[in-house]
């Protein structure tokens, strides 16, 4: 079961992009389907959001395990990917976030401190 992810977040595409960066995001999901079915990733979620006078326009949660998705961020391919991304997206966030076990685990340190 998975107990971690990474958080990939953008704002708006920078002007003249558009095209280049949807070909990107389709040519992303096979690549984290592949991640899948080899077991790097457990699952992932891609999400485009309604416009809404925010910085964040999508994201795409990847589940796993913690020392798996450590490894992913350190592949030529997933730095070329979000670097590649970086170039058309405003605002791109790559961000390790706690879910199942971590979330609890976190949450009760959190605790444990707030007195």
């Amino acid at each position: 079961m998975a107990d971690a992810a990474i958080f990939i977040g953008w704002g708006q595409v920078a002007r003249g992009s558009e095209a280049k960066s949807l070909a990107l995001f389709n040519e992303a999901m096979p690549y984290y389907v592949g991640l899948q079915q080899q077991g790097v990733i457990e699952s992932f979620e891609p999400v485009l959001l309604s416009a809404h006078g925010g910085d964040l326009n999508g994201f795409i949660l990847l589940r796993g395990e913690r020392a798996k998705l450590d490894a992913l961020k350190a592949t030529e391919e997933f730095l070329r990917l979000n670097w590649r991304a970086s170039m058309m997206l405003d605002n791109l966030g790559i961000i390790d976030a706690q879910i199942g076990a971590s979330l609890a685990t976190n949450l009760a340190i959190y605790g444990s401190l707030a007195g």
